[in-house]
């Protein structure tokens, strides 16, 4: 409005100064009214109504009024739109402030933005759908469960914890089970990216409480400013009058001093004043009420105990800080969504989703183009770093051997028991869990079991319950104490082990070893060059046939080996044996057939060698060995003999008595001839003389006819003799020779040899 204020000089009584006498008596005539004058007899009766004279003009009651508004209007009454503008202003910034400033809007911005894509997802309704189809029993069991929970927490501390969690709201909506099981590759790939930004996201969030600590200060701040307002206004609304009296030295100008001022707003703003406080009372009693909130509430902390319950994900962590306290707030708006939001917290919920992803992309057919025969002549299905095991794979009922290798969180189900024809399964570097159906299929069918591991967690405890187990091949670091360990000694539990291989790098044969060993028919220890020692338990092996120790660092043959009378094979591959004296001892052990000292420092091979007459099989490859004794040839059942990678010059004539080599290999040595009598082996399949000194090969090589593997290259040879002809069986393929050479032949033995 134009007049904020309407001022009138005052009626101002006689002074008694007589020098001012004149100035109150001109002023007094000039406010006394004059009598009406009298009608004049011609003229009807008038009456003029005069007020009382000033003698101001326009401009001094505007002067007036303005310094009347300036020095006698209380600020109150002046100031009040303005007080009212500025509070409203604070408020509006506490408000809001956090979601301007950028550490706290970021947060809130991403977490709305996943907030909305992690309730519209239709990973989301699927896995909620899952919990809808559950067994009735299984749902009453949890609404007892729930019962019991809320009837514990019924109590005096009962509604604290009830309050810190979502409570349990149904959600309203009908899922079609056709196209909730139908979530096709863009929206699984989706899916999968939320769950990934959640993880990161909470990760994040986590750490500070910067919003929990602004929203709490901004509150403060408003409950502090509604107390101010509140209390001032009610002091000073009653300073908001309608008439005001003014007193201002104005009378040089004016001629007046005391003024009666009319506010022209009082009513107004006295009405608005009441008002205002009746409005900013229930914004500070709201403010008040969420200070209550902020401090009975511990919103640092976020318990889905509710959704755990109601939809059976069990493994949905509680979130603490700013996660906690936004969860907390979105509750506010709609339980609902923190519930759907806990979907993508779960790990549960993300490998169901990975599961179905894998499942989508490994299709029967596609695993049948992996299938291979494995080593032990089964077919094989290798499966290497995928994200999990697919569901396919057990719609392969004629695969006999799975292979896990780098793969985490491995589940296997029910379902395994569809793969009748299994018998193998190998672990490399998996941690496996198993259903309780699929264990007992694995009890009563599977016949072998490779694990290889890193850390001893990933060791399946449910292995050493396999009672039908007959091989168990054990890789990785296994220490002296943890073989001791109570893990271990349930191998005895193993029945029908019969071949046991330990990888690792252990002192002493485990207890546990010897537990089995009634029954243990091979027993391997790779020891990765850790000294191996206390071997005295082999004694008990009493059934063993065959035993590698290979690279135990051992110095000596193991005197417990000559107990071991049913022996058949031993291989002491890769240790530290110089000397061999005691290979005499093994002329007890009648059924010894197999004898592997290779990759050793072994110098001489004794003279008593030739009590070992049931070996027909004997290695000694990778030492030094200079001079081949005579006496080695007399163990005459010999039917592969490895000489390859020494230091021998000579071979003894007396190697014509083995007519039952078929192998023969002195790969890798010093020999400059061969004697005439090693063509007497006439069922030589394989001679391998390469790598020597050899200037000339004898016409005689005609005479094994069954030759078909021959390794002449990296000798001296000038020629090759014709009579490679006659052997029959030898063809370009098993001949190794150098190309020149090979062309010295005559071209129809050439062509001979070339032919299939």
């Amino acid at each position: 409005m134009q007049d904020k204020i309407i001022c009138l000089p005052k009626r101002v009584q006689p002074a008694q100064n007589q020098s001012s006498l004149s100035n109150v008596s001109q002023a007094v005539a000039s406010t006394t009214p004059l009598p009406p004058p009298k009608p004049s007899p011609a003229n009807p009766i008038t009456v003029e109504m005069k007020g009382l004279k000033t003698d101001l003009d326009l401009q001094q009651y505007s002067f007036i009024n303005q310094m009347c508004y300036e020095r006698a209007l209380h600020w109150y009454a002046k100031y009040f739109p303005y007080l009212v503008l500025i509070h409203t202003l604070v408020f509006m910034l506490c408000s809001n402030f956090w979601f301007k400033f950028p550490g706290s809007s970021s947060k809130i911005e991403h977490f709305i933005s996943i907030l909305g894509k992690c309730f519209d997802s239709p990973w989301t309704t699927r896995a909620l759908s899952e919990v809808s189809g559950e067994d009735s029993e299984e749902k009453d069991n949890r609404k007892n469960n729930m019962n019991r929970s809320n009837t514990i927490q019924s109590g005096p501390e009962g509604s604290l914890v009830n309050s810190q969690s979502l409570k349990s709201i149904p959600e309203k909506f009908v899922v079609d089970k056709s196209t909730a099981g139908a979530l096709d590759k863009k929206e699984g790939e989706q899916a999968k990216a939320l769950f990934e930004k959640v993880k990161k996201f909470r990760l994040h969030v986590e750490e500070g409480d910067i919003l929990y600590a602004m929203y709490v200060r901004q509150t403060v701040l408003k409950v502090i400013k509604f107390l101010i307002i509140i209390a001032y206004n009610s002091a000073l609304v009653s300073k908001v009058q309608f008439t005001v009296d003014c007193n201002v030295d104005i009378q040089d100008m004016t001629g007046y001093k005391n003024f009666s001022c009319n506010h022209t707003m009082a009513h107004l703003f006295s009405k608005l004043s009441f008002c205002y406080l009746c409005f900013v009372s229930i914004y500070g009693l709201t403010c008040l009420y969420t200070l209550y909130w902020l401090f009975y509430r511990s919103l640092r902390e976020y318990s889905f105990e509710y959704v755990r319950q109601e939809t059976g994900i069990d493994d949905i962590p509680d979130v603490k800080n700013d996660f906690a306290f936004m969860l907390h707030m979105i509750d506010q708006y709609d339980p609902l969504y923190s519930k759907r939001f806990a979907v993508f917290l779960s790990e549960v919920s993300e490998n169901k989703l990975k599961q179905l992803n894998l499942n989508n992309e490994w299709t029967p057919d596609k695993l049948r183009q992996k299938l291979q025969t494995n080593a032990h002549n089964r077919l094989e299905l290798p499966l290497i770093m995928l994200s999990g095991l697919p569901d396919t794979v057990f719609e392969i009922t004629e695969l006999q051997s799975l292979k896990l290798e780098i793969i985490k969180n491995v589940m296997i189900p029910a379902t395994i028991a569809q793969l009748d024809n299994l018998q193998e399964l190998s672990l490399h570097q998996c941690s496996v869990k198993i259903h309780s159906a699929a264990l007992s299929f694995l009890k009563e069918n599977l016949k072998v079991l490779s694990v290889k591991f890193d850390d001893m967690r990933e060791l399946p405890p449910w292995m050493y319950g396999l009672r039908n187990l007959e091989e168990l091949y054990l890789v990785g670091s296994l220490s002296h104490d943890i073989s001791k360990n109570v893990t271990l000694e349930s191998l005895r539990d193993l029945k029908s082990l019969k071949i046991l291989s330990i990888k690792s790098n252990v002192s002493k044969i485990p207890q546990a070893v010897v537990d089995v060993s009634s029954h243990l028919q091979k027993m391997c220890i790779h020891n990765d060059g850790t000294k191996l020692v206390m071997l005295n338990n082999l004694k008990k092996m009493t059934n063993l046939t065959e035993l590698e120790l290979v690279h135990c660092d051992l110095e000596r043959i193991p005197h417990a080996v000559f107990s071991l009378l049913s022996l058949q094979e031993l291989d002491l591959k890769e240790n530290n044996l110089k000397s061999i004296e005691e290979i005499v001892s093994f002329q007890h052990l009648r059924k010894l057939t197999v004898l592997k000292l290779w990759h050793n420092s072994i110098t001489y091979i004794p003279e008593h060698i030739k009590k070992l007459t049931s070996l027909e099989r004997l290695s000694f490859s990778h030492n030094k060995i200079e001079v081949l004794p005579s006496h080695l040839f007399l163990c005459n059942k010999i039917r592969y003999l490895d000489l390859s990678y020494n230091d021998i010059r000579f071979i003894p004539p007396e190697i014509g008595v083995l007519q039952s080599l078929q192998y023969f290999s002195i790969t890798c040595n010093k020999v400059e001839s061969l004697p005439d009598e090693l063509y007497f082996c006439k069922k030589l399949k394989t001679l391998k003389i390469g790598k020597n000194s050899l200037s000339v090969l004898s016409p005689k090589i005609g005479n094994l006819l069954f030759l078909s593997y021959l390794d002449v290259k990296g000798n001296h040879f000038e020629i090759l003799p014709p009579e490679l002809g006659d052997c029959r069986a030898l063809k370009r393929a098993g001949l190794v020779v150098e190309d020149a050479l090979f062309e010295t032949l005559p071209s129809d033995v050439r062509e001979q040899m070339k032919t299939e």
